[in-house]
Order: C-alpha cells, then sequence, then structure tokens
C-alpha cells in the first residue's frame, strides 16, 4: 500500500498512516457486512482511482475472485466513487452490478481524516445467498453501518488504539450488542457460551455486561471499577477476564455513528485453553533453563575435582592430561550457563567465543593475545556445544604447538556466517590463525594421531556435518579453517 499511494497520490505521511490504522481494522466492518471491501483513493491528478488495499470476509462469499489492489479505474466509470468523494457521504444508490453471473449490490463510504476525504470504501455484497436475515445477521448489520457512519465521520478507527488484529478478537468468536446504558441487546451463541463458562447461569438480554462481569471476575476495588466500566463498552479498550477457571479476551468498541453514544460492540473470544498452554510452555521453558544450570554447576564441579586431581598428581603429562580435560568440560560448561539465561534453545555464540578464547589464553597469560574478529551470531544449540569445544581444541592446539615457553604472538579467531550450500543455505566459515613457527614438515591434520585433533575432526565432520582443514598462513603460522552448515538465523 506504500508504494501505490507515494507513486499514484498526493496523500501525506500522517494520511497514509490512518489508512493504514483503517485497514488494520476493517476486517471487523467487512466481517459485520458480510461483504468485500476495496479502498480506492484518488490519483495525484484528480483523473483516476487506484485501489490500494482489499479485504473479503470471513463470514460470507466473496464477490471478488480476483486481486483488485493496484487497478486503476477513469473518475466517471463509477459514479458513486465519485459522489462519495465529491459530497463525502455514504452512497447506497443504485441497482446491484453483475459479475461473472453474480448480482452485487455495492455501496460507497467515505473515508475521512480530519475534515478531509481521503478515499473511499468500496462495499460489494454478493446477493446469491440473500435470505430472511436471522438475528445474528441482522444485529451484524446495523453494527456495520453504525462503524460505516462512524468511518464516514472520521471518527474510527480510533487513533489512540493500536490493535493487534491478529490476537484481537474476531466477530466469529463472539459478539455483544449494548444499548447506551450498557445493557446487552444481543449476544451471538459463541459470546454466550464464553459468559456461560465464566459461570454466568441466567439469561443475557437485557443484563448490564459491566456489572455482570465484575460479579463474575474475582477482581475488587479500582480493578473491578475498571472493569464495569471497560465492559460497558465507554471506551475502546481490551483486556482479559478470568473466572471459574476461564478466561476471556475481550474488546470493546463505542458507537459514535453520528457523535452520539448509541451504545457499543464487545467481541469476545474464549482463550482459556490458549492461556493454559502458554502457562504449561512457561513452566516448561523454566524447567528447561533448571535443568541447564544444574547441568552447568555439576560441570564446574567435575572441573574442579579434576583441577584438584591433577594438583596431586607428580607426572608432569598426567597434570597436562587433566588440565586439558578442565578445559573441554569448561567449555560446554560456558554453553549450558548461556542456555540457562536464554528462553529458547539458541544462544548468541560471540560471548560464548570470546569466553572460551580468554579461558584456553590463560595456558600463557600475558605471552600470547587473543583476539576474534567478524561474528558468529546466533546458533542452536545442537551446535554451539559442539563448535565450543572445537574452539577449544583448535585454540588450545594453536597455543601448545605454535608457540614456544617464551615467545609472544597472536591467535585470532574470525567468523563470516553468510549463503552456501548448507541447511536453509546458511554457512558459517570459521578461521583460527596464528603467527606461531607453523606447521611441520609432511604434517597431515587428518592423519595426526593427536587427540586434540581427533576430537576436532570427530566433532565437526561427525556432529556438525562440516569440513575441516589445517594449513600454512599466508605469511607464518598456522590457518584451521572450519566450515560449518547452520540454520538461516540472523547473524
Amino acid at each position: 500500500m506504500n508504494d501505490l499511494v507515494r507513486r499514484h497520490t498526493a496523500l501525506s505521511d500522517s494520511d497514509l498512516e490512518w489508512l493504514h490504522l483503517l485497514v488494520s481494522e476493517w476486517q471487523l466492518l467487512s466481517d459485520l457486512s458480510f461483504a468485500d471491501l476495496v479502498l480506492w483513493v484518488p490519483t495525484r491528478d484528480g483523473t483516476r482511482y487506484v485501489s490500494v488495499a482489499q479485504m473479503r470476509p470471513n463470514t460470507g462469499p466473496t464477490s471478488y475472485q480476483d486481486d483488485m489492489v493496484g487497478h486503476l479505474v477513469p473518475r466517471g466509470r463509477r459514479p458513486m466513487l465519485d459522489i462519495a468523494l465529491d459530497e463525502g457521504r455514504i452512497v447506497r444508490e443504485g441497482d446491484p452490478e453483475w459479475r461473472e453471473e453474480v448480482p452485487v449490490r455495492v455501496e460507497s463510504i467515505p473515508v475521512r481524516r480530519e475534515g478531509r476525504v481521503l478515499g473511499v470504501i468500496a462495499r460489494n455484497t454478493n446477493l446469491l445467498t440473500v435470505r430472511t436475515p436471522s438475528r445474528l445477521e441482522l444485529s451484524y448489520l446495523q453494527s456495520a453501518s453504525d462503524l460505516a457512519q462512524m468511518i464516514a465521520a472520521g471518527a474510527f478507527p480510533f487513533p489512540d488504539q493500536q490493535v493487534d488484529m491478529d490476537a484481537s478478537p474476531r466477530v466469529g468468536d463472539g459478539l455483544i450488542r449494548l444499548d447506551a446504558e450498557g445493557m446487552v441487546q444481543y449476544a451471538s451463541p459463541n459470546a454466550l457460551s464464553a459468559y456461560h463458562r465464566l459461570g454466568l447461569a441466567t439469561d443475557f438480554v437485557g443484563v448490564h455486561l459491566g456489572q455482570a462481569t465484575a460479579e463474575l471476575a474475582p477482581s475488587k476495588g479500582p480493578v473491578d471499577e475498571a472493569l464495569v466500566k471497560l465492559a460497558s463498552g465507554w471506551a475502546p479498550r481490551e483486556t482479559e477476564v478470568e473466572g471459574n477457571d476461564a478466561v476471556i479476551q475481550m474488546r470493546a468498541i463505542p458507537l459514535k455513528p453520528k457523535g452520539t453514544h448509541i451504545g457499543s460492540l464487545v467481541l469476545l473470544r474464549d482463550v482459556t485453553e490458549l492461556r493454559r498452554r502458554e502457562r504449561e510452555l512457561m513452566t516448561k521453558d523454566a524447567t528447561i533453563r533448571e535443568i541447564h544450570h544444574r547441568v552447568k554447576n555439576n560441570l564446574q564441579t567435575v572441573a574442579a575435582l579434576l583441577r584438584l586431581q591433577a594438583r596431586r598428581i607428580d607426572s608432569e603429562s598426567g597434570r597436562a592430561a587433566l588440565e586439558e580435560a578442565v578445559r573441554r568440560v569448561g567449555s560446554i560448561a560456558i554453553v549450558h550457563e548461556t542456555l540457562s539465561q536464554n528462553l529458547d534453545e539458541k544462544v548468541e555464540f560471540d560471548e560464548i567465543a570470546d569466553r572460551v578464547l580468554t579461558m584456553v589464553a590463560e595456558i600463557s597469560p600475558g605471552k600470547v593475545a587473543g583476539r576474534r574478529t567478524g561474528r558468529f551470531g546466533i546458533l542452536a544449540a545442537e551446535v554451539a556445544t559442539p563448535l565450543s569445544m572445537v574452539l577449544t581444541e583448535v585454540i588450545q592446539n594453536a597455543l601448545e604447538h605454535g608457540f614456544g615457553p617464551a615467545d609472544t604472538g597472536t591467535v585470532e579467531v574470525g567468523a563470516v556466517r553468510g549463503g552456501g550450500t548448507g541447511r536453509d543455505g546458511h554457512r558459517l566459515l570459521i578461521t583460527v590463525q596464528d603467527d606461531g613457527v607453523g606447521l611441520p614438515e609432511g604434517f597431515d591434520p587428518h592423519r595426526s594421531g593427536n587427540l586434540g585433533l581427533q576430537i576436532v575432526r570427530t566433532l565437526v565432520e561427525g556432529e556438525l556435518g562440516g569440513t575441516f582443514d589445517m594449513v600454512a598462513a599466508p605469511e607464518h603460522g598456522t590457518r584451521v579453517v572450519l566450515d560449518i552448515p547452520v540454520e538461516g538465523d540472523k547473524a
């Protein structure tokens, strides 16, 4: 809609925002009218109309099989659009139109903002299914007429209320029509069922909705008074009412078709099962985070025991082997600590990489500096855990074999996230490069018996489904290259 309005019309950005607000709400008008809606806006030169938005009803058959958005029609071809735009009134005159052997009643509703008519809504009703209307249909149509008059007067939508239509109750979920005093004039079967679930045992028509709702909801004091006012429909608000182990989502829409409050629409949806599942998911998430926290604590305990054992061993090689095990366990603990703080099984791996780099660099404090370039981005837990171990082994290998006891230098970890041939077409390219002594003559990383490199090969090729290589750096030192398929999350 933005492109069409800016390309063809002279509307300002604030006018465009009003149209967006209208389009976010007009599913309500379409469903109440049992009709298709098409929003027409005059072009910059005033000679044509361009259709910038379209809505089909959930409550009846469509009048348009094709998408109308983007169509241009000259002024004069549809006289009802001209009259509605020029005179600023709702136009219902004229005979039905025939479209593909289907009779369609067309009405035009001017869209007004701050005294100016920005465009016209064409309301198109398929007449093939017209029959003697039921009480529900009469209530729907009367409410649609009131909303149409409010749109024509610039009183709807409500500029201070942004509604999430995906989460908000819809017409078919449940509808109550109130009079100016807040008394129930009509309640749809779904609305009646929702209030029965709250505990209502009496007849609904003639009941003051605000007072009845406050009695059913276990709240007192100011909250109770606010609920009475909201359920009475005096202000455009949304809330949830809990009672009798049920949760009802409620939205109130005041009706002021001629500037005077004549009543309200209240849309309802029973969200009891949805909220129960949300609570179960929150409990599950909390349990999973607690498990990660306990696993982290247990791994830290194991690392501490290994560290104590290393201090009691006289053998230099045995002590070194236990210290390597401590670092491997520590790298896994870092991932579980991060997961214990998240709501999902994904982690921002840059922080983990930095902590692994710091932990391993403690082997030669003050002599070899470590740094990271690029971003790993967000990774799933099943990727983050083995990757943290791989980084630990590769960095540790660079520090132990690339530098002597008195040497100084740098180990740089680089990460590039981008397209490729991995899952969802994304890969993570990681390089670990040092400026140490380099590789020995004839060294083959794929056949080396070094335990650390064996772990790297197994994790990269087996668990991560990637590739691993170790080559001489362009100037001096060693470069390790890891190419790993990852999901297409944002880096």
